[in-house]
């Protein structure tokens, strides 16, 4: 176990999951409405990359809250008394999380590169779908292609841990499956869900089938357990919808921690 990769991987995780609140928050919104260009209090968002990179926190609104009762939009969080509009701790901690595990799991190999540029868009993806039950095509067909082209280049690297060829196999796989679901129940899955596939599909396939099948399996395993747990608590029914693709993504991320520690 490389302690210096683990250590690089813990930060880069850290250092992404600090921007991912304020894009999670962008980016949930209901289908058909335009990305959110301001707190919810109406002043703007600017920073780098035309306001996308920054922290999730309002520096007007920390000074002018006490003013702002009740002046947010229906389904957004107000800013609290820092000015902060957006929960800013659990995506950073996953995020940081989620790297040092496939760090330590997979070790030196190139494809270790690929899962921890990838791990903060799952981890955002997962963010958006858990707070509007929603996955943007703007950033889950990305996802698909960086995860194909990136794992083509470590492909030609040597020591790599999988197949370029089983990878492309795989996203085929997994999003035909997903979309067999969708077609056979379209209330019980979403067309999000069929397109995220791909992209999970191709990582859980550079391992192998075994892999493949296994963390598919696993996502819907923890999406059955959280249902079943709701249901328990009489939080939910049966026919309550719930965001799928945290699931897909949790049990993605199983599959390539073990694929990296059996290759």
């Amino acid at each position: 176990m490389d302690a210096t990769l683990i250590a690089v991987a813990a930060l880069w995780g850290a250092a992404a999951g600090l921007l991912l609140p304020r894009a999670a928050y962008r980016f949930s919104v209901e289908p058909e409405e335009p990305w959110r260009d301001a707190c919810p209090a109406g002043h703007a968002l600017t920073g780098p990359a035309r306001g996308w990179l920054g922290p999730a926190r309002c520096t007007v609104c920390a000074v002018a809250v006490p003013a702002l009762p009740g002046g947010t939009a229906p389904g957004v969080p107000a800013p609290d008394a820092r000015g902060r509009y957006a929960p800013a701790v659990l995506v950073p901690v996953v995020t940081v999380l989620a790297c040092t595990a496939l760090a330590a799991a997979v070790g030196t190999r190139p494809e270790t590169l690929v899962w921890l540029l990838l791990a903060p868009v799952a981890v955002l993806l997962a963010a958006i779908d858990r707070r509007v039950h929603r996955l943007p095509d703007t950033l889950t067909f990305p996802l698909a292609g960086a995860a194909a082209v990136l794992l083509g280049g470590a492909a030609l690297l040597p020591e790599h841990g999988g197949s370029w060829t089983s990878a492309l196999l795989g996203g085929a796989a997994l999003g035909g499956f997903y979309l067999l679901l969708y077609r056979i129940n379209p209330n019980g899955m979403g067309y999000g869900d069929v397109k995220l596939a791909l992209g999970l599909g191709v990582a859980l396939g550079w391992y192998g089938w075994g892999v493949l099948c296994a963390g598919g399996f696993a996502g819907f395993l923890f999406g059955a357990l959280y249902g079943a747990g709701l249901m328990l608590l009489r939080r939910a029914g049966r026919k309550t919808g719930i965001p799928f693709g945290p699931f897909m993504i949790a049990g993605a991320l199983t599959g390539l921690l073990f694929g990296g520690l059996a290759a």
